[in-house]
């Protein structure tokens, strides 16, 4: 029952927090941000944002600064909005998913291109040995000339070595 309410308010915090960047904040080093996730923790008094930007390393570490500038404000947003007792602190965090996302398609890309490399040189491989390496049946011509020949090497032995009584 707790962690239902734990995400009824997560879920709550990052659609007041979306809205309100949405509406846009009167900083200028704030780039385009989305908020990925939020994470409350059991007693409802810590949240932290996971948050994304679109743009290179300059244009994440100045969302950073702005978020954390304006960390008081976006608290006293969400304090408006939420029916608690205590309005929880805020922590942004940048949320590694795109990178995440880039590192596995470039690893699944080299894993085809290997695949791909090794479908190709067994299509011209060769057997090491024989085509077919498996026992084959025997024919029945030759089974029964050797049952035969077994049965008469038998037939000497038993007059030679047959027990005298």
């Amino acid at each position: 029952m707790a962690g239902e309410r734990q995400a009824r308010v997560a879920d709550r915090i990052r659609v007041v927090l979306a809205e309100r960047l949405e509406k846009g904040l009167r900083d200028p080093r704030l780039g385009f941000v989305t908020i990925t996730d939020v994470r409350v923790t059991g007693d409802l008094q810590h949240a932290s944002v996971f948050y994304t930007v679109m743009g290179d390393e300059a244009h994440r570490a100045d969302t950073a600064a702005a978020l954390k500038s304006a960390t008081g404000m976006l608290r006293s947003e969400v304090g408006k909005n939420l029916n608690t007792r205590l309005t929880p602190s805020l922590e942004f965090i940048l949320d590694g998913i795109p990178e995440n996302a880039d590192h596995i398609s470039a690893l699944l890309r080299e894993a085809r291109e290997r695949d791909q490399s090794v479908a190709g040189l067994a299509a011209t491989a060769a057997y090491a040995g024989d085509a077919d390496p498996y026992v084959k049946p025997r024919d029945e011509d030759e089974s029964a000339e050797e049952d035969d020949s077994a049965d008469e090497d038998n037939d000497d032995l038993d007059e030679d070595d047959a027990p005298r009584a």
